[in-house]
């Protein structure tokens, strides 16, 4: 924040001597002041109503400032901005809060450039823990954004609770407006609904997006623009891999049964590096990538990272989303040798083919096709389990453990706007491939003898729809 000087000197409730301006925006001005009472530097937000608001709204403005004073004063966590009073003076009202001179991550970024994936895990797990704090409250913070996080050398605070809303309260906004940063926003805030721990989540995986790439994912020329783009619009990371990556995309999920919880977000936390990592790396530095063949050293790392990923799949199964089996999800089959279809071998290119699939039956490559041919079932998402290209020295994890990561894999995918079709829960039918054993192991032999043309196998879990009533299809169903 840069202080203004110009700002005329006087008392707040004969305690509070103002010093200085720190800033100003469309919610308030907020003051640099001495407590004399107690010898402290504080900040000091007055509400700002603007003019020409009717005496209606803006006793909801009031209120709303007066709410944040009481949410975040209910608040510990050291993530937190803390707030130790407010009052009304001369028809205004005052929150008085915790000074902090710190750089917002808007301007970190600004300065230096995306920061390594070591500090972004670090400030994840500090956001994250102000934000279950204020979930545990019933406080939902409904503006998380970069400019709203300051980061300074002793550590990361999320600031202005002024639009938090608490769950158990009537819902307090003016007619017609938007609360909110809408290329922070929630879809589903978008589309009509209220603001929620979820929502406060997809807000925290754009900033992190923003903070790991140096751009942000939504923001567009004009407000319809923005709308539009968190809404049907996925932003690819072209710098960001391995656990992160798969945080950040886990909380964008747009749907939010299926997007990363706080606990799920906190377990591929949890093996990443800790806080003393991140002070060892400048910000701006470039993450240094160890190879998988220097030193012997570089396979470790790797797998763990891929253990981590496995992890995160298995918490997205759908008993972490929503009781009991989607009406549209069919049983979960094995392929390869030895499982459910003793031959299934789709490619990117042509990932539709001809076939109902279940148990006994094949999927040989002849009747593989493009999707704009008649078929049964197109092939709409395909993953991992432990990362791109790291499961090959890992032993088979077990069918029943591939079938739940492919089981919440393929439901997360299929409740997105991945699949775009009105009433498609009751007109589809989708499925999760994982390899059998003997496919799998295979793959794992013939993958590291560095010999490419060689390679037999699969370990791949594929995501497959087809229609309810056996209608064949002739175009793809899957965006992007």
């Amino acid at each position: 924040m840069v202080e203004r000087t110009d700002a005329l000197t006087r008392t707040i409730g004969r305690r509070y001597q103002v010093t200085g301006e720190l800033g100003r925006g469309g919610m308030g001005i907020v003051w640099r002041a001495w407590d004399q009472v107690i010898g402290r530097e504080v900040a000091i937000k007055q509400l700002h109503v603007p003019d020409g608001v009717p005496p209606a709204e803006r006793a909801v403005f009031e209120e709303r400032v007066l709410r944040e004073a009481r949410a975040a004063g209910r608040l510990s966590d050291p993530a937190v901005v803390t707030v130790f009073d407010v009052l009304s003076e001369a028809g205004g009202t005052f929150i008085v809060m915790e000074l902090v001179l710190a750089g917002t991550l808007t301007e970190v970024v600004g300065e230096r450039g995306p920061m390594p994936p070591e500090q972004v895990l670090d400030l994840a797990r500090r956001l994250l823990s102000a934000l279950e704090a204020a979930h545990a409250a019933g406080i939902v913070h409904r503006d998380v954004k970069p400019s709203n996080i300051m980061i300074s050398g002793s550590g990361v605070k999320l600031a202005d609770f002024g639009i938090a809303q608490t769950l158990d309260d009537t819902r307090l906004t003016t007619s017609g407006s938007i609360i909110g940063s809408p290329s922070f926003m929630a879809p589903e805030r978008i589309q009509g609904a209220d603001a929620t721990p979820a929502s406060d989540l997809w807000s925290l995986g754009a900033t992190l997006f923003f903070a790991a790439e140096g751009w942000l994912p939504f923001d567009r020329q004009t407000t319809a623009a923005t709308l539009h783009a968190v809404l049907n619009e996925t932003p690819r990371m072209t710098r960001t891999q391995g656990p992160l990556g798969s945080l950040i995309m886990g909380l964008l999920i747009a749907d939010p049964r299926a997007r990363f919880t706080s606990a799920q977000a906190r377990a591929l936390l949890a093996t990443g590096p800790g806080p003393a990592a991140t002070a060892q790396v400048p910000a701006g530095t470039a993450p240094v990538r160890s190879s998988a063949r220097a030193g012997g050293f570089g396979r470790r790392p790797l797998i763990a990272a891929a253990v981590v990923l496995f992890v995160a799949g298995l918490l997205l199964g759908r008993f972490a989303l929503v009781p009991g089996v989607p009406e549209a999800e069919e049983a979960t089959l094995s392929y390869g040798p030895g499982g459910d279809l003793e031959t299934f071998a789709p490619s990117k290119s042509d990932p539709c083919a001809v076939g109902t699939p279940r148990a006994g039956s094949t999927v040989p490559e002849q009747e593989v096709r493009r999707c704009s041919e008649p078929h049964d079932l197109e092939i709409y998402a395909s993953g991992d389990p432990f990362g791109s290209g790291s499961t090959n020295d890992i032993a088979y994890p077990g069918e029943a453990e591939l079938a739940r990561f492919g089981e919440g894999m393929c439901a997360a995918y299929f409740a997105s706007d991945k699949i775009v079709l009105p009433g498609k829960d009751a007109a589809l039918r989708y499925g999760a491939l994982v390899p059998s054993e003997r496919s799998w192991e295979l793959k794992r032999q013939t993958a590291t003898d560095d010999d490419s043309d060689s390679d037999d196998g699969a370990q791949a879990v594929h995501c497959y729809l087809r229609t309810a009533d056996g209608t064949r299809l002739t175009t793809s169903l899957a965006t992007g």
